[in-house]
């Protein structure tokens, strides 16, 4: 079953064996608004976690999106290209951004599980 993590930074990586699906939870999506462009990282891209990988634009504000995980992406989600409204629509779901290889498994047990997520954004206000 896959695991589901997140940053204090509204990133999310869903691991399934040696790769994460990566995307900006729902409640990222909520604060940006319509969202109408995403910039994403090029296949092969290594990544460092913490590292401005994409950018999501919305009819508010470009925002940057952190790798939450180190490693390398292998797929990038090419839909979003021609329907960035499904980051709205859909963020944990059709709305994902990157896949990556996942390449630090004890980082990754670092990440807020949902439980600790939504207690964090509980302090947000």
């Amino acid at each position: 079953m896959p695991e589901l993590r997140y940053t204090k930074d509204h990133e999310f990586a869903r691991v399934d064996g040696d790769v994460a699906t990566v995307g900006i939870s729902d409640y990222a999506q909520r604060q940006l608004g319509d969202v109408v462009f995403v910039e994403l990282p090029k296949v092969g891209a290594a990544l460092q976690a913490g590292q401005s990988v994409a950018v999501v634009e919305s009819v508010k504000a470009a925002s940057d999106v952190f790798s939450p995980i180190s490693g390398k992406v292998v797929e990038v989600n090419s839909a979003l290209e021609g329907e960035p409204a499904l980051i709205n629509e859909d963020p944990l779901g059709r709305g994902w951004l990157f896949k990556a290889s996942l390449d630090d498994r004890p980082a990754f047990a670092e990440l807020m599980d949902e439980a600790a997520y939504d207690a964090f954004l509980k302090t947000l206000g």
